[in-house]
């Protein structure tokens, strides 16, 4: 599936460093080793909101200090285009499913660039790997880690779940590797993010569904495992390992995220090949909007493009964004961005006055301390704010600074 235009990074002096990013898994924060990211991606049934973008935007950064640090960057993301949600929308608004799926993930392509997110060298849709998945999931039930369950409202098969102790008890990763949450905390998640504890025939209550058989009026395919369909996690366990080495070096998306979604996903990970699925779990924090976290399904959405069609720059949507860490959870208000602009404005300004330079500047030397520290963009925000308040005038080498690991040109 195609991407979207990548937007010019400018090159810096020198090399800058190689980031601290908080692990998850190990409640720490550690140097980041490699550059191959995975960062799952949306279910596209509606418009990129605030609380997507900031996500995007966090490992957006990553890839942006990793380049400046002279790191090889590998980045894959996946596109859920056949899920129930988005079979749900679809029905309702009696559109076909397909044809949401493209309109809205052109719409998110649209955002992206507005936002100038450089897009994944890996962008593919779930509909596009539907044969390699099933594939997987014959290859656990051969390994004796996945199972059927059985499903009278299919003609074509019964369901196949992951076998979750049957994994723990014959491989390295275990429930908890990842997420470190306890059982009663797992459950709630589990069934409020999808899963299915009280289904019928399932060896545990928190085995995940692999692969759903065909219904009357569902889409399916043809496999290996029988017609139907992928469950959510084995999709970004095998467009991962389709596309990145191994161990992945981080596994990021939102904290909502954390489980069950990216430890099932190690879980089938590691079951297929023996070894670690990713040395480094990143969760972005939620956004909230009108005292809720910002979500779908409940509608409390700011979109990136409603913002852009009332000509709000997206510079300034950006760095809106920016001057909150990636791992807070934080609530927007509408006047949020009329803050950002004005602090836009008044760095362009700035920036209009700016002398050839070709040297490493002190900003930039504060900009790449800033971001090596667990992508601290308050602290790189605030360091450009001191710099325009100071009355300095800036080098060409700090516009180019604010353009490669911010994101934002202060050239346009």
């Amino acid at each position: 599936m195609r991407s979207w235009s990548a937007p010019r990074i400018p090159g810096l002096p020198g090399r800058g460093p190689v980031p601290v990013l908080f692990d998850t898994a190990t409640g720490e924060a550690r140097e980041t080793t490699g550059g191959q990211l995975y960062v799952c991606g949306i279910t596209p049934y509606d418009a990129t909101h605030l609380g997507h973008a900031a996500t995007y935007l966090a490992f957006d950064t990553l890839g942006r200090v990793w380049r400046d640090a002279g790191v090889d960057v590998v980045y894959a993301q996946n596109t859920t285009d056949v899920d129930d949600p988005l079979l749900e929308r679809a029905e309702a608004t009696g559109v076909d499913w397909r044809e949401l799926a493209e309109s809205q993930t052109d719409l998110f392509r649209s955002d992206m660039e507005h936002l100038r997110v450089v897009p994944p060298d890996h962008f593919t849709a779930v509909t596009e790997v539907v044969e390699p998945i099933a594939d997987a999931v014959a290859a656990l039930v051969e390994k004796g880690l996945a199972y059927r369950v059985e499903t009278p409202d299919s003609d074509a098969g019964d369901d196949l779940y992951f076998d979750v102790e049957g994994a723990s008890s014959s491989t390295s990763w275990h429930l908890g590797i990842e997420s470190r949450l306890d059982a009663d905390t797992m459950l709630r998640f589990f069934t409020e993010r999808g899963g299915d504890p009280a289904r019928i025939g399932k060896r545990s209550e928190l085995d995940p569904l692999l692969w759903r058989s065909a219904r009357k009026g569902e889409p399916s395919w043809p496999s290996a495992v029988g017609e139907g369909r992928p469950g959510w996690h084995i999709e970004c366990t095998v467009i991962a390992l389709r596309h990145l080495g191994r161990p992945v070096s981080v596994n990021g998306g939102g904290s909502d995220l954390v489980f069950p979604h990216h430890e099932m996903s190690a879980g089938h990970g590691t079951a297929l090949t023996g070894e670690t699925f990713a040395s480094h779990y990143a969760h972005a924090g939620m956004v909230a909007y009108q005292g809720e976290k910002m979500s779908k399904s409940l509608g409390n959405l700011v979109k990136v493009s409603e913002l852009v069609a009332e000509e709000v720059d997206p510079r300034a949507i950006r760095l809106a964004l920016l001057q909150h860490h990636y791992r807070s959870d934080w609530e927007w208000f509408d006047d949020d961005v009329f803050g950002a602009i004005a602090r836009l404005s008044h760095w362009s300004r700035w920036a209009a006055g700016a002398t050839d330079g070709d040297a490493e500047t002190p900003l930039l030397a504060e900009l790449r301390q800033a971001l090596r520290d667990d992508l601290d963009t308050p602290r790189a925000v605030e360091a450009v704010e001191r710099s325009v308040a100071s009355g300095a005038v800036p080098t060409t080498v700090d516009l180019d600074a604010v353009d490669a690991l911010l994101g934002i040109d202060l050239r346009a």
